[in-house]
């Protein structure tokens, strides 16, 4: 018997009286989600149905903070009982004060090392496959990152792939780029020491890199990766040049903003049916919305500071506190637009080469893609929380004392403006070299970052990610 199929009609019809009995976000044409909401009669479902998510967790690394705290580590791997220590940096690092630091500190304690130095500025699949086979090679007990989030990133797959030796590289890649395999045994200690004040990498469990197969950026995201100390020592940062130290404060800046608008952590989606499961980005939660809204006010006053006046060392020492609030507060709550659309940016890109960089390849600093799309992000996703986008745009310097809450995506798009275009940020994605002819492109190459695009408090597809590319061609 052939099986009764109802028609576009007839669903439509129900779908419209399911809706107008409920107004929870399930059944709403602005929905960002299919978890009903608390008062929805709806929720009375069968047993079959997912329990939505009733839980948040708060993971991060132990911070140590101080102007001079580099010269502990020796002693932290003795304490470790560290004999086969390997140590990541890149090549520019290599030359400079902080790496220095750390190998004193360890021939003081008698550690045994290695360093490895050949860590790639925005890594490649190619560059961290290499690391691992390093790694792999050297078998090391510990590991130590010196320098920024492509440092520690690479440090954190490294460690990874070190401990299961014999993954695949995609193994624990986030699908679907991936097959997002749990991390479920521990890994090796890793102590990471940031040069920039930026990706706040040393508090959490990401590990980013270029998929160039895929032409887009993508990564593994496990609480288990997150360092097992994190060193804060403002004197790291003081041979940072301009662009580096721009790209890096604008990355704390969008990882606040992200993380306290992102979707709400119980509308994410269902439960994990093992707590193993629980992303580390798991949407807004009380604890992070703390950790991000401090990190946005004390960017928004130091980060123009610490452009300005490069003998500004107040400013600098608080972005370094400020990449490390919001690093615990993205490292919880996560973020989504705009770093999402900024992996797609920064993948394709073929010929930018953004300025101070000393590399040979073509470069669209993290930070910088982030930035660009982030006014037409916030007038995006401002309707689903005009209030919290009112208090980011009056953090940024707007006066919203007469703003509408309908008119909260315009008001802080304007203020994200006028913030960027004050710190010289390039204008818009058409500086990298981006065109309309290329938005199709690009929206490819966006959306396998289910990771982050799940998290945008809006559903967002195809056609909204072009509209917010088109919006980003040119800023000012």
């Amino acid at each position: 018997m052939a099986m009764l199929r109802p028609s576009a009609k007839s669903v439509s019809n129900l779908m419209r009286m399911v809706g107008s009995s409920c107004t929870c976000p399930a059944h709403t044409a602005l929905g960002t989600t299919h978890v009903h909401g608390p008062k929805c009669s709806h929720r009375r479902a069968s047993a079959q149905t997912p329990r939505s998510e009733y839980a948040f967790e708060m993971a991060t690394s132990t911070v140590r903070v101080g102007a001079g705290a580099t010269r502990e580590i020796g002693m932290d791997l003795a304490n470790l009982k560290a004999k086969r220590v390997m140590v990541f940096t890149d090549p520019n690092i290599a030359k400079l004060q902080p790496l220095q630091t750390v190998v004193e500190a360890l021939d003081r304690a008698r550690v045994k090392y290695t360093v490895y130095k050949d860590v790639r500025v925005e890594p490649s699949d190619t560059s961290f496959q290499a690391a691992i086979d390093a790694a792999r090679a050297y078998g090391p007990d510990a590991f130590v990152a010196v320098g920024g989030g492509s440092t520690i990133d690479t440090a954190k797959a490294a460690n990874l792939y070190t401990v299961f030796g014999d993954a695949h590289l995609l193994d624990f890649v986030n699908a679907p780029l991936g097959r997002g395999r749990a991390v479920d045994r521990p890994l090796l200690p890793l102590i990471a020491v940031p040069t920039t004040a930026g990706t706040g990498s040393e508090c959490t469990g990401s590990a980013i890199f270029d998929l160039k197969s895929k032409g887009a950026k993508t990564g593994i995201a496990d609480r288990a990766l997150k360092p097992m100390l994190g060193i804060i020592d403002p004197l790291n940062t003081r041979s940072m040049p301009m662009q580096v130290r721009l790209a890096s404060g604008l990355d704390v800046l969008c990882h606040a903003i992200e993380s306290y608008t992102a979707i709400p952590y119980h509308m994410r989606g269902p439960a994990p049916e093992n707590p193993l499961l629980r992303p580390a980005y798991q949407g807004a939660n009380p604890i992070s919305d703390i950790w991000s809204s401090h990190a946005l006010r004390m960017v928004a006053k130091a980060l123009p500071r610490a452009i300005a006046d490069p003998e500004d060392l107040d400013a600098q020492d608080t972005m370094t506190l400020a990449a490390a609030y919001a690093g615990i507060g993205f490292g919880n709550g996560g973020v989504h637009l705009m770093h999402g659309c900024s992996y797609g940016i920064s993948g394709l890109n073929r010929s930018y080469q953004h300025p101070e960089y000393p590399t040979e390849h073509a470069l669209c600093p993290h930070g910088i893609s982030v930035a660009v799309t982030s006014p037409a992000v916030a007038e995006f996703t401002a309707s689903m929380n005009p209030d919290r986008h009112l208090e980011i745009a009056s953090v940024l310097g707007a006066d919203v004392t007469n703003a509408k809450r309908e008119d909260a995506g315009i008001v802080l798009g304007d203020a994200l403006r006028r913030f960027l275009q004050g710190l010289g940020v390039p204008n818009g994605i058409a500086a990298f070299g981006y065109s309309t002819s290329d938005i199709g492109a690009l929206v490819e190459s966006i959306l396998p970052q289910h990771r982050v695009l799940k998290l945008s408090p809006r559903q967002t597809g195809a056609e909204q990610i072009a509209s917010i590319l088109e919006r980003s061609l040119k800023n000012y």
